[in-house]
């Protein structure tokens, strides 16, 4: 399908480059050639022109280097299509008085340039990007053709943003209005606009708004300096440009490729898009670390992975050096430093946790002194050297010897107020039930890191000196989707389980004095106020100490081993202050959905119409109770098409999304179908419904996209009537890829969505459990402990519902779920 959608943009053009090349003609007559030149010119890095390598990409007709091979430049001009080549070599040959003497000229797809790295030192296009399959891959691309220090110029327009937005609709039909009554050449009217417009509809950026779009973009790409100017029109166009576009205003997009291409720390220097391993030297050779130093091609911020604070806490060791065997500089925007055992003394001799001359604990002692102890001594050393460095800190720790704990983190808390939003977004990407504010600036490596502008987390897993490769994994899962939601690794992010709850007011309770320790709660146990924590006796088992929680609150970790010390710990606790304050996955869902609302809006309005709605409804009466009116909620109700057809049957129907822009296609569907529903905006997992308000729940299509399908099963069970009924239509997703269209037909949605979408949607599936299940057993098993009584599955529906591959053609197996409460 793209090939095809390629071929017809490059079609389409080839009966444009009459056409195109007139209008450069004007531009070359006029004062437009000036105007453009010395636009040009003024953002052109400071660099002779004779030195100059500049590539024009979309050339077309040859307008851009004809001015600047006239002003000594030399050019090389790439364009997918035929016939704009030819128009470029012959206008060039014509306006010129060099030719191709100074300017080559190519025929080379923008997406997949086949320049070399670091080629040029200009790269500039017009009008090209909005009409581009793969927008991304080409700013990629054309990022890495520049020289370090290079810059790209883009001049584009939202140019057909009005097939997606009412305002801009009414902006452009004024635009021929006015076009007309000045007579004037209408430059959408004179070219094939239906054909164009098809094109449009097909290309991503059309429903994007720019230049914001290219500028989040371009940051992904660790882009040093990014500058947007949407004025710029007014310097370039001619007075009938003016007219024609006033609805569409061109705007320039500058980015600037960093000059920086190698990372320096210590005594090791590595070049971009290489990996070092091995020893890095501080304080002059007196600290050698082990460590890795992965610089990405790209440029862009510096995160510093820690493990061994603490050298008994083997888990993030672990990770530490996996990770610097496994994370590619190929997929690193930036760079990543891991150093791996920051207390390499004490464990390469096994001595504990504590500095192995000093006996200090290196978390204590931020920022160091240079004339201080060994631990001192090495805190000075990260704090000077390597902090100035980084942008980001993730500290990974685990229980010590003596410790046995629940999977939780800290954020920085005291710091810049942006600082803290950041560490706590950093916080929020780890799969870990609960997270704490840190409240300290200093002592601790990462507390004092954040006071210096660093945002950073810390990273409790595992403990009681052992390590497991499944703790391991969990934290190299985390910190890279980390590292992917921060932009600074090209990968999907993976699957968790958990958005983490906040905790505060931790407790962390000390023993009075020496003896042995009998715990009474587990950590991660939820205890009451009052509630017994454990006792310390001795060894004839006198009561010594009793320790009891001084508030409701979750165990984060306690002393594993026998024996404990007077003043060393015995327990943590905190309060769980509130719930997430939102799911970032939910925010993905929700944003994904509303760019799908308006495309959904006419799939359902035409899907009422075809034979497909009977065959639904047929599906359904089979399931619910015949013969009376029932009150029904039909969650993740999109466009509300189940809604509408229940309706149809005389039901009370109630329908809930978490999409606003669904539910407005929703209710306005139901009014064109004369449906008598009630929509409103609702979370599918907390619906806001009394214990058994409906006769029956039902559901197309949403389980898959839940991050908590099982908190979401109770739920829907709570609100059922006894005796109700839950249907549940859905298929395994999480097993399909929807970025592979092979096998559909031509009028199928996934087609009209684009690429850039369907793989959105795959970013989004992985982040979610149910992606992983095994479905539906995973279902039956999740109903059979939500008071489901008899549980019918019918693993054949999408044979009996998709009798043609048309557009409503589904290929994934679906499976329907009846159950029934008791």
């Amino acid at each position: 399908m793209e090939q095809e959608l390629l071929q017809e943009i490059v079609s389409y053009w080839g009966t444009r480059a009459e056409g195109y090349s007139e209008v450069n003609e004007k531009e070359l007559a006029g004062s437009q050639r000036e105007a453009w030149l010395h636009v040009l010119e003024e953002q052109f890095p400071e660099k002779k022109k004779e030195e100059m390598k500049i590539l024009d990409i979309g050339t077309g007709p040859g307008f851009f280097p004809m001015i600047l091979s006239e002003a000594g430049y030399t050019v090389t001009a790439v364009d997918y299509t035929e016939e704009m080549l030819e128009k470029a070599k012959e206008n060039l040959g014509k306006y010129t008085k060099y030719g191709l003497e100074r300017v080559t000229l190519q025929r080379m797809d923008a997406q997949n340039l086949e320049f070399a790295d670091e080629t040029f030192d200009v790269v500039i296009s017009r009008n090209l990007t909005w009409n581009l399959e793969k927008p991304e891959q080409a700013y990629q691309e054309w990022m890495r053709v520049l020289k370090p220090g290079g810059v790209l110029l883009n001049f584009d327009a939202n140019w057909y943003g009005y097939l997606y937005d009412e305002e801009k609709k009414e902006a452009y039909e004024a635009d021929r209005k006015k076009v007309e009554e000045q007579q004037l050449d209408d430059h959408y009217l004179c070219t094939d606009i239906d054909r164009m417009e098809n094109i449009a509809r097909q290309v991503p950026l059309s429903a994007m708004e720019r230049p914001a779009w290219d500028t989040k973009v371009l940051e992904s790409l660790g882009v040093c300096s990014i500058q947007t100017d949407s004025e710029i029109w007014k310097r370039v166009w001619s007075e009938e440009e003016r007219l024609n576009y006033a609805s569409t205003p061109m705007f320039l997009v500058r980015a600037e490729k960093s000059a920086e291409q190698s990372f320096q720390l210590g005594d090791v220097t590595v070049r971009r898009g290489e990996k070092y391993q091995g020893d890095i030297s501080f304080a002059n050779g007196d600290i050698v670390l082990p460590g890795t130093i992965i610089c990405g091609k790209l440029p862009g911020k510096t995160m510093l992975i820690t493990g061994g604070v603490h050298s008994g806490e083997y888990v993030g060791i672990q990770a530490c050096v996996e990770l610097g065997a496994e994370l590619q500089p190929e997929k690193t925007v930036g760079t990543i430093v891991i150093l791996k055992v920051l207390n390499r003394p004490a464990f390469e001799n096994r001595a504990g946790s504590l500095g192995l001359s000093d006996g200090k604990n290196l978390n204590r002692v931020f920022p160091g002194n240079p004339n201080g102890t060994e631990m001192e001594r090495l805190a000075w050393a990260i704090t000077k050297e390597v902090y100035p460095k980084v942008d980001y800190y993730i500290d990974l720790h685990s229980g010590d010897d003596f410790e046995a704990l629940t999977p939780y983190v800290y954020y920085a808390g005291k710091a810049a107020q942006e600082v803290t939003e950041v560490s706590r977004k950093m916080a929020e990407q780890v799969d870990v039930p609960y997270m704490v504010r840190s409240m300290v600036s200093s002592g601790g490596a990462y507390n004092y890191a954040a006071s210096k502008g660093i945002a950073s987390i810390l990273l409790e897993r595992g403990g009681m000196g052992a390590w497991t490769s499944e703790e391991v994994n969990s934290d190299k899962r985390d910190v890279r989707n980390i590292l992917s939601s921060l932009d600074m690794y090209q990968i999907r992010r993976d699957v968790r389980n958990y958005v983490p709850m906040e905790v505060t007011d931790v407790c962390y309770q000390a023993a009075s004095e020496d003896g042995l320790w009998y715990p009474a709660a587990k950590p991660g146990d939820m205890v009451a106020e009052g509630a017994l924590l454990g006792t310390i006796r001795d060894y004839n088992g006198k009561l010594r100490e009793t320790c009891r929680a001084e508030y409701t609150g979750v165990v984060l970790y306690q002393t594993g081993s026998l024996q404990v010390t007077e003043g060393g710990p015995v327990v943590a606790y905190g309060r769980i202050v509130r719930e997430p304050e939102y799911d970032d996955r939910k925010e993905q869902i929700v944003h994904y959905w509303e760019k799908r609302s308006e495309s959904f809006l006419e799939q359902r309005r035409s899907e009422l119409a075809n034979p497909i709605a009977k065959r639904w409804m047929k599906e359904i009466e089979k399931q619910i109770p015949a013969g009376r009116r029932l009150k029904i909620l039909d969650v993740g109700c999109g466009a509300g098409f189940f809604s509408i057809l229940l309706a149809k049957e005389d039901h009370e129907v109630f329908g809930i999304d978490l999409t606003p822009e669904m539910i407005e296609n929703a209710i306005q569907l139901a009014e064109e179908e004369n449906a008598d529903c009630c929509f409103q905006v609702m979370d599918a997992e907390n619906p806001m419904f009394a214990d058994e308000t409906f006769d029956v729940v039902i559901s197309r299509n949403l389980t898959w996209t839940l991050p908590n399908a099982e908190h979401a099963y109770g739920e829907w069970m709570r609100v059922l009537k006894t005796g109700g009924v839950l249907l549940n239509f859905d298929a395994n997703y999480g097993k399909e890829d929807v970025a592979d269209t092979k096998g559909l037909p031509e009028a199928h949605a996934h087609f009209k969505v684009g690429n850039e979408m369907l793989e959105e949607c795959e970013r989004i599936k992985s982040q979610l459990p149910i992606s992983r299940k095994n479905r539906p057993a995973y279902d039956v098993a999740v109903l059979c402990e939500n008071t489901a009584g008899e549980i019918r599955i019918d693993t054949s529906l999408g044979k009996r519902i998709y009798l043609e591959k048309d557009e409503f053609y589904n290929p994934a197996p679906m499976f329907s779920i009846c159950a029934v409460k008791q």
